[in-house]
């Protein structure tokens, strides 16, 4: 299936990724103003980003069961969320308002993420194709070019106050686009009713180390690349932010190849290469004696991180059944998510009591992790 197919096929979920992209890239452009707005140390902004991984997991603790319920309409309701999501930002004065907005962006984001992710997958389950690439390069595109505009908004003089609207309007015209009520072919699959509702635990905790260990190396590097480019390397205000651009733009890239290559030698390698790119990209940035190096360094990072979480998504709807996919997907999500919350925060507490050069080599060891771990989740299939 070419990638124009995939894309076809996926229109609804790739939109709706495509918004969860606008409202993270939005918020990573606008990292270093809105800790300038709210008066927060790297410790406090660290801390105040634990508030989205809370409202996530009760989100895709929810998630399966209110896929259920609405059916074709859960993916676009969950999606008009973002557009709300997108403007929380802009109601906080201190660290703490702070946390609880983030917390409610956390929610809502992360509802319309899993909707969308299981929807692909119930899709690759019926195709027999891999699917999950080219949709999450459309997440990836819509980061990078929002992370971009911010970058030039920023150097203009613009800030949150003049951007997130302009942002939420994006998203939301992204899910009215994607809005569709066609309905999911049947399983042709004699043996998926065989293998149970309820999915192996293995399989869930393995699959969710994995998207765990991604999910630091991609969101560590969005949210703390542009103070490490601003603070640590005396960059002007506003170049920081072509830091978390070019790791969208080259996680796009990444991906669009991902959707290919992926067919030809399977996931399981795609991860493993990948896995190593993003160790030896982690490398780079927090070893990089320039602005232009750790640029560099992004680049290949998010080369290395662009289809960890596809590829793993795809092993994980194949080793399960159509009944158990929502709920071992969720689960997995869980657990991976807390990585995308955990990382950044992380990142915070050892620039206070080091530097940021030492988060990002931590990012390089915990991405490391991610070589053993896919392959023992392969020799559960």
């Amino acid at each position: 299936m070419s990638v124009v197919e995939a894309a076809r096929t996926t229109r609804a979920p790739m939109l709706t990724l495509a918004a969860v992209g606008v409202n993270w890239g939005g918020l990573a452009g606008l990292i270093p103003d809105i800790k300038a707005a709210v008066g927060a140390s790297d410790a406090e902004l660290g801390a105040a980003l634990i508030a989205p991984a809370v409202g996530s997991m009760i989100a895709l603790a929810f998630a399966p069961r209110f896929g259920r319920a609405l059916g074709n309409l859960a993916l676009p309701l969950a999606g008009l969320g973002i557009a709300l999501a997108v403007l929380t930002p802009l109601t906080a004065s201190s660290p703490v308002t702070l946390a609880f907005a983030l917390f409610f962006t956390g929610a809502a984001v992360a509802l319309a993420d899993m909707t969308a992710n299981v929807r692909i997958a119930q899709l690759e389950a019926r195709r027999r194709m891999h699917l999950q690439s080219v949709n999450h390069a459309a997440f990836s595109l819509a980061f990078g070019l929002t992370a971009l505009g911010v970058a030039f908004a920023r150097k203009a003089g613009f800030g949150p106050a003049e951007v997130l609207p302009v942002l939420s309007v994006l998203a939301l015209g992204a899910v009215l686009v994607a809005w569709e009520r066609v309905d999911l072919p049947p399983m042709d699959d004699p043996e998926d009713a065989a293998r149970g509702a309820v999915p192996p635990l293995a399989v869930v905790l393995l699959g969710g180390l994995i998207l765990f260990a991604g999910f630091i190396g991609e969101n560590a590097t969005e949210a703390w690349s542009a103070l490490h480019i601003e603070r640590t390397l005396g960059g002007a205000p506003g170049e920081g932010s072509f830091g978390p651009a070019v790791l969208g733009l080259v996680m796009f890239a990444g991906r669009l190849g991902g959707q290919v290559v992926a067919a030809r030698i399977g996931e399981l390698r795609l991860i493993l290469t990948s896995a190593v790119l993003g160790m030896i990209g982690a490398v780079i940035v927090a070893a990089a004696p320039t602005k232009l190096v750790v640029i560099l360094g992004v680049g290949v990072l998010g080369l290395g991180m662009a289809v960890i979480v596809p590829a793993t998504n795809s092993i994980i709807g194949r080793m399960v059944s159509d009944k158990a996919r929502p709920l071992a997907i969720s689960r997995a999500w869980m657990a991976g998510l807390l990585g995308f919350f955990v990382g950044p925060s992380m990142m915070g507490g050892l620039a206070e009591i080091w530097s940021l050069r030492v988060s990002f080599a931590a990012v390089a060891v915990i991405v490391a992790l991610i070589v053993p771990t896919v392959l023992a989740l392969t020799r559960r299939g």
